[in-house]
């Protein structure tokens, strides 16, 4: 199916759906009893216990079961900052993917501010009706700081899932890629293409593995500690990468190394700098919609394994894999923080549900029975 089909069939559903989220009431209301215990007076009396007994609004109220899906629209998938009505499609088929995949009733949130400190007061302000946030589509480098508060003040998961889920993923993936290439990946040079939210989680993530020399660029070249100029957060990350400073660009930073991760733009990788990688060479092109670099013209060049962000090429990591499965758990263990152990966990036993790893197959699809199952039991 072309992208012109794709485009014009994705209009007209959700013309027809107005919408991919419902509400429906979780018992019938059919006649006057059954109205006087879901609405007054019958829930007078669970109104008052709820008051008095706080730490039981899980089991009389939505909040057990329920997540909120918040964007500000300042980084919507591959489009940028389109505010808050271009990311509602996004935050609902989010939702959808919760009830779907990990029987979740989530409800999608866009908020008409991208001032942090505003985002962090709103979140909060609502936050008691839900057992979890899903934070997205927020640009970096705010969207560390929005989270990490919002964590500090809740005591339900909070989960930026453009970092995390895609970290988890991108580490599940590379697992067992690097089973396929026959190489460890303790001692694996790699290169991040991209210093966002998602390079940033997933550079941090590689570290807690301890994956080998990391090398990070952004839009201006590789992050070395003789660069001025940089973000706190970009500095911080040249304590944990490039261990050999090199600078320069991504033709420096691909000369010899083992795998490449793009989190970045379109077509920013060529054939020729995939050439000048080590042998057997692992490719994450993961831009969404339009990849660094075509999966057929990366195995031309010589790459051993390829994956992308899309669902119609092999290998597909995408944080739909991840997300489900994280607040499943958390809802489920009553988890009050995400911790990097939970996502380690998580990310190896993604990967442990391909028991014999192919170039062709490298982590499981969304549709893959015991995903969610798998990624929920590290969340506790």
């Amino acid at each position: 199916m072309g992208k012109n089909d794709v485009r014009t069939q994705a209009l007209t559903l959700h013309r027809k759906l107005k919408g991919k989220v419902r509400i429906e009431s979780a018992m019938p209301v059919r006649n006057r009893k059954e109205l006087s215990l879901v609405y007054t007076p019958g829930v007078g009396a669970v109104s008052s216990y709820v008051a008095k007994h706080q730490k039981e609004a899980r089991e009389y109220t939505m909040k057990g079961r329920m997540v909120a899906v918040i964007s500000d629209g300042s980084a919507v998938l591959g489009l940028g900052n389109i505010g808050a009505l271009g990311a509602l499609p996004v935050m609902e088929g989010k939702c959808a993917l919760f009830k779907e995949f990990a029987g979740i009733d989530a409800f999608p949130i866009v908020l008409n501010t991208q001032d942090p400190k505003e985002i962090i007061e709103v979140v909060c302000a609502i936050a008691p009706g839900f057992g979890g946030i899903n934070l997205e589509d927020i640009a970096a480098p705010k969207c560390f700081k929005v989270e990490e508060e919002i964590k500090r003040r809740l005591d339900i998961p909070v989960m930026h899932d453009d970092q995390h889920g895609t970290a988890i993923a991108v580490l599940a993936g590379l697992i067992n890629a690097s089973k396929v290439v026959r190489k460890d990946m303790r001692s694996m040079r790699i290169v991040i293409s991209g210093a966002g939210a998602a390079g940033t989680a997933i550079a941090k993530l590689l570290r807690k593995h301890r994956a080998g020399d990391i090398v990070m660029l952004d839009s201006k070249g590789i992050l070395s500690k003789n660069r001025i100029g940089l973000s706190p957060e970009k500095r911080e990350l040249t304590r944990l990468t490039n261990t050999r400073n090199l600078s320069g660009g991504l033709s420096e930073a691909l000369q010899g190394a083992d795998a490449v991760i793009g989190v970045s733009g379109p077509g920013l990788i060529s054939g020729r700098e995939i050439q000048r990688m080590g042998k057997r060479p692992i490719v994450f092109a993961l831009a969404n919609p339009i990849p660094e670099i075509l999966p057929e013209e990366a195995v031309r060049a010589g790459a051993a394994v390829v994956a992308t962000g899309r669902s119609d090429f092999p290998n597909q990591i995408n944080n739909s894999l991840v997300f489900p499965g994280v607040f499943r758990g958390a809802l489920d263990h009553r988890v009050s923080k995400i911790t990097d152990t939970m996502k380690l966990k998580a990310a190896k036993h993604l990967a442990a549900l391909v028991k014999k790893p192919t170039a062709g197959r490298i982590i499981p699809g969304p549709f893959d029975r015991g995903v969610v199952q798998a990624v929920a039991r590290a969340i506790r």
